[in-house]
């Protein structure tokens, strides 16, 4: 938790160094938060194991961020930090979350309007204060209001992404304790919804008491909202809340069904137990006063007629139909991927070689990974054009050749991730294009057009004979900006008609496509592949996000294509 926390602070020092328009300094302290979040291992145990020189180990760490780290792991602060919060005394993240206001805008709107806050700017925009100033408009104006609904529509919630390393961080805290049997994250977390309030827990143990005393003194807890013998809540430093509950282990099986929910899927499942004259509670299943069942999951399931249900799939939406019916999908497994196709290199600006990532690819069991460096027209990610691109793919080339010596099947795939223009054309000739083993196609400009124009133009790039997968398709950012005004059904259509991949993206905050439309491409036949996206080697492992995400849209192994082996795939692609 703590790596979380320097980087969050990081992040915000990089927010205030670009306020002051210093060069080069922001981009560091971000390369430092990156590689805070990046690492695995406790940033306490490796300055206890090796000091400065061992955080300068972490990527992006110099001598002087391995001193500001050093003097948090020893005060709780950084001095640097504070300055800039006294200098500059500002809701900064709350501000920049806000689609459209960096850093720059904040300082302009503080300075020019005393903007400190949320509330202060939703005040100055409907007061339509924010126009006149130098660099806005009306435009922006707009924007800003239509941005700050939006973030108070998610406010309160959590991405995934940002807190399930941290419940795992307290699971595995707790199924280490002695007096713990077993011990389980439950809720929306379990379920791998996008966004989550809080974190639910399970525990099984003969000594409830000292597993709540422990619970309740975990690092990192600001408050606790309530102790009793057998469950207590308590309030992070990150502003979300944790829950545990220690039961008995005969009811531990009800009680994690119960707490899992979804509060829909319950009530369904306590439905058809009231049916055949039973009663479903956290407690068990009874007959009467007499408890028939309640130790395991599957006991519960089965003796309600269903086939066990996968937590990702417990929205009620169709899931128990298809367990009473015995037709429950057969959804993809964390260990079905064989390869990723969207990772950028060091070429576009990415932190690792391409030898890196394809290393780090062959580490996690991999079969391939794919290159796709971003092109030309996406100046702010070092967008490559045909020459450069020329250049990349010779070395992808060399190395295949080094890996087929070491006689390793291994393979990188040559790609990249053009831009789809506003007419709907790409960025980079078709003749080069069609030298590539596939082509990813994303939008990343121009993104409020309407409805009608940003189809067909969605539309118009998949009709290109050279473009094999659509990245992030809806666009949306999870709690940051709404999906791309668009006619959905229409892009499947186009989709089927000309055989283009649609990609889940497993960034946390994409997450796109959502599980509603993973669940319409797989009924028309569509075909999907999880990417992560990866401008590093150590984001590969966000995959898990991108399955979780598809196994919530009931994707099975035919439904996503680097499940496939390399030969299949590449004979899809177009």
């Amino acid at each position: 938790m703590v790596n979380q926390e320097i980087a969050k602070i990081f992040y915000r020092i990089a927010d205030y160094l670009e306020m002051d328009e210093v060069a080069f300094k922001p981009y560091a302290y971000r390369k430092a938060a990156i590689g805070l979040e990046s690492t695995e291992e406790d940033v306490e145990e490796i300055y206890k194991r090796g000091g400065i020189e061992a955080l300068k180990e972490i990527t992006g760490v110099g001598e002087g961020l391995a001193k500001a780290i050093e003097e948090y792991l020893k005060t709780g602060k950084i001095k640097h930090y504070e300055q800039f919060k006294k200098r500059l005394p500002l809701n900064l993240e709350e501000l920049i979350s806000v689609e459209g206001v960096g850093p720059k805008k904040v300082k302009v709107l503080y300075q020019k309007l005393g903007i400190r806050d949320l509330k202060t700017l939703e005040k100055a925009a409907k007061a339509h204060k924010i126009a006149p100033l130098f660099g806005f408009g009306q435009k922006t104006e707009k924007n800003i209001l239509e941005g700050i609904a939006f973030v108070k529509r998610s406010k309160g919630r959590f991405l995934l992404g940002d807190i399930l390393l941290k419940a795992k961080e307290v699971l595995e805290k707790l199924q280490n304790l002695r007096e713990v049997e077993q011990a389980d994250i439950a809720g929306s977390a379990r379920r791998r919804k996008e966004t989550i309030g809080d974190v639910d827990f399970l525990a099984i143990s003969n000594y409830p008491s000292k597993v709540i005393d422990f619970f309740v003194k975990l690092p990192g807890i600001v408050k606790i909202w309530g102790k009793g013998t057998t469950k207590a809540s308590v309030r992070m430093k990150d502003g979300f809340d944790m829950d545990i509950r220690v039961v008995p282990e005969r009811s531990y099986g009800s009680a994690l069904q119960y707490f899992t929910g979804s509060k829909e899927h319950n009530i369904a499942t306590r439905r058809i137990a009231m049916d055949k004259g039973l009663k479903l509670s956290e407690y068990g299943l009874f007959k009467g006063n007499k408890m028939i069942g309640g130790q395991t999951e599957e006991e519960i399931y089965k003796m309600l007629g269903l086939l066990w249900i996968d937590p990702e799939l417990r929205e009620n939406q169709g899931e128990i139909e298809a367990a009473l019916s015995g037709k429950l999908p057969k959804i993809i497994g964390h260990h079905d991927i064989k390869g990723d196709l969207h990772t950028h290199s060091d070429w576009d600006g990415g932190d690792d070689s391409i030898e890196e990532m394809a290393k780090a690819a062959m580490v996690l069991g991999y079969e391939y990974i794919g290159i796709a460096d971003h092109t030309k027209a996406l100046h702010i990610e070092h967008g490559l054009d045909e020459k450069q691109l020329e250049k990349r793919n010779k070395e992808i080339d060399d190395l295949n050749s080094k890996f087929k010596i070491q006689n390793s099947k291994f393979r990188i795939l040559k790609g990249c991730e053009a831009n789809i223009l506003k007419d709907g054309s790409i960025d980079i000739k078709d003749e080069f294009l069609a030298k590539l083993d596939y082509v990813i196609a994303g939008i990343h400009s121009s993104m409020k057009i309407d409805k009608n124009r940003m189809t067909e133009r969605m539309i118009r790039a998949m009709q290109n004979p050279n473009v094999d997968i659509i990245s992030h398709p809806t666009g949306r950012i999870l709690k940051q900006r709404d999906e791309y005004q668009i006619d959905f059904d229409k892009v499947l259509r186009a989709a089927k008609e000309t055989g283009t991949i649609l990609e889940i993206n497993a960034w946390p905050e994409r997450l796109d496509l959502n599980d509603q439309n993973i669940r319409k491409a797989k009924k028309v036949g569509v075909k999907m592949i999880i990417n992560t996206d990866s401008h590093r080697k150590d984001q590969l492992r966000l995959m898990e996000f991108g399955v979780a995400q598809a196994r919530r849209g009931w994707a099975e192994k035919g439904d996503i294509a680097n499940c496939w082996p390399l030969e299949k795939m590449l004979k899809y692609l177009k």
